[in-house]
């Protein structure tokens, strides 16, 4: 028997919990309701024994042992709003007769997080000596740049060892650099266009935008059968502010855009294919010209990839336009051998011809790790105890805590190759066997950083 199955000893308990903790709308951005998922972590740790502390209200750690070498395991409460399209409530956890769970954070990264504290618990009750000093760390602002982890290590020592279950399995080497950027104009200075908005985080695919238009009612007519050729899925409502175009398309993590359907981009591609520029106003007029549907920022002139990770990924998160503004957010995640800066040039150089200013929202430099480093050894070894094979080593476009470890922690876990999971979308789920499969694999790893790292 590995120790990583003593998890199983929990599993009604992290079940009742995970309910707890879905329940708590802890949206990224929202202080009060991070702070509130924060301290609920920290009075369940003290409830098992733990030592805890947290950091300004932002960030906190359950620890176990002391001296040797400092590990930690970093998962964050904060989550992406629950956005559309839900079959079930997405802040109450339920479990379907298809044996996976659903809530909004069940995956992305509440039931992680959940499961790295019970590891604690397991160590402890067990009465494991570690020669090391053991931390689970609880972030509260991963999904909106991870400023959260700036400020615990201004008072915290980085761990020696460290990983991530924020991500999928096997082992992930390498992470692409992360540029969120806000574009915007002086005004709105379309005619035809009065509004537009779509979205409402920067690293998630909009799933549905609405337009409002000032047009004739031949212009309205022509517009509705130009609908029917288009990628996407559009309605039309006459109200007294004019006509209503709705966009409906499919939620999608930034780091996939090509998974989703932009009804942001598919709106803004429909009414410039019908209406002059002009009249749609500057913002939507470089949406249309430099962005386009597509999602590999080839219209921009930063199409590029590389063999390490793949090729860059660009996406519209958010478009707010109204009579005084104009204002839309970029995400682009570019190669680990990329220059990020040169990304950031030419898109500026592009915006400026067009009047459009840049804002740098957020830039995380790439992550990328050596196959031989000691932490990659120690997780390969713990996923084989469990899953009788070694995993797979790959890189990834998404954004993990992992960047912010000085290159000493890796992304591993808790999502399995083709399991569904819908992160960032509705029905975000995971199927309750895996993600007890999980938590063997997370005890058996921080069991070896315990005792052996």
């Amino acid at each position: 028997m590995s120790f990583g199955e003593k998890i199983l000893d929990y599993k009604e308990e992290i079940i009742a919990d995970l309910t707890e903790l879905i329940a708590i709308k802890s949206v990224s951005g929202i202080q009060e309701d991070c702070k509130e998922a924060l301290d609920w972590m920290m009075k369940k740790a003290i409830s098992f024994g733990m030592t805890a502390n947290s950091i300004n209200n932002i960030v906190g750690h359950a620890e176990l042992g002391e001296g040797g070498k400092l590990c930690g395991v970093l998962t964050h409460l904060d989550v992406v709003p629950e956005g559309n399209n839900w079959d079930s409530l997405p802040f109450e956890l339920s479990i379907g007769d298809n044996g996976y769970m659903y809530g909004r954070g069940v995956t992305d990264d509440k039931g992680a997080a959940l499961i790295t504290l019970y590891c604690l618990r397991a160590l402890k009750e067990n009465g494991v000596v570690g020669k090391n000093t053991l931390r689970a760390i609880f972030g509260t602002n991963e999904e909106r740049g991870m400023t959260d982890m700036d400020e615990y290590f201004k008072y915290e020592p980085l761990p020696d060892l460290s990983f991530t279950p924020d991500s999928e399995y096997g082992i992930c080497k390498g992470e692409k650099g992360i540029l969120q950027l806000e574009l915007y104009a002086d005004t709105h200075d379309g005619t035809t266009l009065t509004q537009l908005h779509s979205g409402k985080t920067t690293n998630a695919v909009p799933d549905m935008a609405y337009a409002l238009l000032d047009c004739t009612e031949n212009e309205d007519h022509q517009l509705a059968r130009l609908a029917d050729a288009k990628k996407g899925s559009f309605e039309f409502y006459y109200t007294i502010d004019g006509l209503m175009v709705l966009s409906r398309g499919k939620a999608a993590h930034a780091a996939d855009p090509n998974k989703g359907l932009n009804a942001a981009t598919a709106l803004i591609d429909l009414l410039t294919s019908n209406f002059a520029l002009p009249t749609m106003g500057s913002l939507p007029s470089f949406i249309s010209h430099y962005i386009g549907t597509e999602t590999d920022g080839v219209m921009l002139g930063i199409k590029t990839r590389d063999k390490e990770s793949g090729p860059l990924t660009i996406n519209v998160g958010t478009v707010h336009i109204d009579e005084s503004y104009a204002t839309c957010t970029l995400d682009i995640r570019y190669p680990v051998t990329a220059d990020g800066d040169k990304v950031l040039e030419k898109i500026t150089r592009q915006a400026k011809k067009e009047k459009i200013h840049v804002k740098v929202l957020s830039h995380i430099k790439p992550l990328y790790l050596d196959e031989s480093s000691e932490i990659v050894r120690l997780l390969s070894e713990s996923y084989e105890t469990i899953m009788g094979e070694k995993p797979s080593i790959y890189t990834s476009g998404g954004g993990t805590y992992a960047r912010k470890l000085g290159g000493k922690g890796v992304a591993f876990g808790p999502v399995f190759e083709g399991e569904v999971s819908n992160i960032h979308n509705a029905n975000e789920c995971i199927n309750v066997e895996k993600f007890f499969k999980h938590a063997q694999i997370c005890l058996e790893s921080m069991y070896n950083l315990y005792t052996k790292g």
